[in-house]
């Protein structure tokens, strides 16, 4: 193998270490343990306090305006590949998105038009709450994700972790560092990860779908919130142990059935990064500090690192906020202005009566309506006062984890081949998956 100098082994050795410390390792914050990315993104939340949901509203009209401008003047986009095209030049469909987020954004803003639209319980919680968090994350998370990208940390971790993650999870080792990211950050990490990881080659179509619908866990700091919300502090252990079982079989079982099993094994504009083939003399460490020791050695400079940092931000800033403003608003206003979610209910009521769980016709309505927002279920579990019901109310509302008005429209916003539809299918299968098993631990431990 290659020599290697100890210069290139700091090259690799410290960025990785920020980015993995940045991401993934859990500090002190307050009462409670986030990552330093969430910290940053607090801190500016706090101090643009009142300004921010202005400034989302001004972000997704510019990149309503500017892609209708390119769309209708497609020819001021100087190269074929460039930046800005890839940004801004949409087709119908997907203009037609942004312009409705810009709409939905200036009416919830100046609070215009149906109230249905803007109001404390659809556009609201949007544009007041979830933007503004979006916009200081998708900041820090945009700026600093290089350090996991491009200096061989995945490289690294993806050689050790094949062995367990492929034969498993059907995914390759580097899809580990997604897991993690999402799990101690936030899920909106983790998609972000994963898109960027398939627009560069390293994941196929079907990768990319799996891991973006399997594996964006939602936050440990975020199950905290739900176990508080329903006041069941007291069996955080055995909600942490259907999470986990849950997650386990979730994740083994939906990459091999449909619509995710279907999905091709092809990347991104066929361009795939090529890899060595591990000799078999060589341990999986070995061959996976060198794969990043080489890749540590590309492109890595300071230049390069604030340019894709700040590429990442404005793809995040205009790509993605339109997205979720549009796909959110929708889903909330059927949530909570019709009834579709209350007769979904109906599908999974001979269940619950089945497992004769108290309050069943209560739990029935908020078991599908976590599609449209994740804290929705135990929002309108507030009246039910049995403690089996609200657990089991409260672990689907993480273990279903495709809910529009965050990471579903998060990953129509990006490039991961997944349609409407398909997080429909995904997120009923789930469900189906997940029931049963948080009823038999909910039955054993309460």
């Amino acid at each position: 193998m290659k020599k290697y100098s100890i210069f290139d082994y700091l090259r690799f050795i410290l960025p990785s270490l920020l980015g993995v410390f940045f991401f993934i390792v859990p500090v002190p914050y307050g009462t409670s343990f986030t990552i330093p990315v969430a910290i940053f993104a607090k801190s500016l939340n706090n101090l643009l306090a009142g300004y921010l949901s202005v400034i989302s509203t001004v972000l997704i009209c510019f990149s309503s305006i500017c892609s209708l401008f390119v769309y209708f003047m497609p020819r001021l986009i100087i190269s074929r590949g460039s930046f800005l095209k890839n940004l801004f030049l949409l087709n119908f469909f997907w203009l037609s998105v942004r312009f409705l987020g810009a709409c939905f954004a200036l009416l919830t803003l100046l609070q215009w038009g149906p109230q249905a639209i803007w109001s404390s319980s659809t556009g609201a919680i949007l544009l007041g709450d979830l933007l503004p968090v979006l916009v200081t994350v998708f900041t820090f998370a945009g700026l600093l994700l290089p350090l996991l990208l491009n200096y061989g940390l995945l490289e690294f971790f993806g050689s050790i972790f094949t062995i367990v993650m492929r034969p498993i999870f059907t995914l390759p080792g580097r899809s580990s560092i997604d897991c993690l990211a999402s799990t101690l950050g936030d899920g909106t990490i983790g998609v972000l990860l994963t898109n960027k990881q398939y627009q560069s080659g390293y994941y196929t179509q079907r990768e990319a779908c799996v891991i973006s619908t399997t594996f964006s866990f939602v936050s440990i700091t975020f199950t905290v919130i739900i176990l508080s919300y329903v006041n069941l502090e007291h069996l955080a252990v055995p909600y942490y142990f259907c999470l986990f079982l849950v997650g386990i079989t979730t994740a083994i079982l939906c990459p091999r059935l449909p619509p995710l099993s279907q999905k091709k094994d092809i990347f991104f504009d066929s361009v795939k990064k090529t890899e060595d083939e591990k000799p078999k003399e060589i341990s999986h460490f070995s061959w996976g500090l060198s794969k990043a020791l080489q890749r540590s050695q590309k492109k890595t400079g300071v230049k390069d690192f604030f340019k894709e940092g700040f590429q990442n931000i404005l793809d995040m800033w205009f790509g993605v906020l339109p997205v979720v403003m549009t796909f959110g608003t929708v889903a909330l206003i059927v949530a909570e202005k019709t009834p579709i979610f209350r007769w979904l209910g109906y599908l999974v009521l001979p269940i619950l009566y089945l497992f004769d769980i108290p309050e069943a016709e209560a739990a029935a309505q908020t078991i599908l309506i976590g599609f449209a927002d994740m804290f929705l279920p135990v929002i309108l579990s507030s009246g039910i006062e049995s403690e089996l019901t609200k657990f089991i109310i409260a672990t689907l509302s993480v273990t279903q984890l495709i809910y529009m008005s965050e990471v579903g429209g998060l990953i129509l916003g990006s490039k991961i081949p997944l349609t409407f539809f398909d997080l429909i299918k995904i997120f009923l299968l789930r469900t189906a998956i997940s029931l049963p098993i948080v009823i038999c631990v909910a039955r054993i431990f309460i």
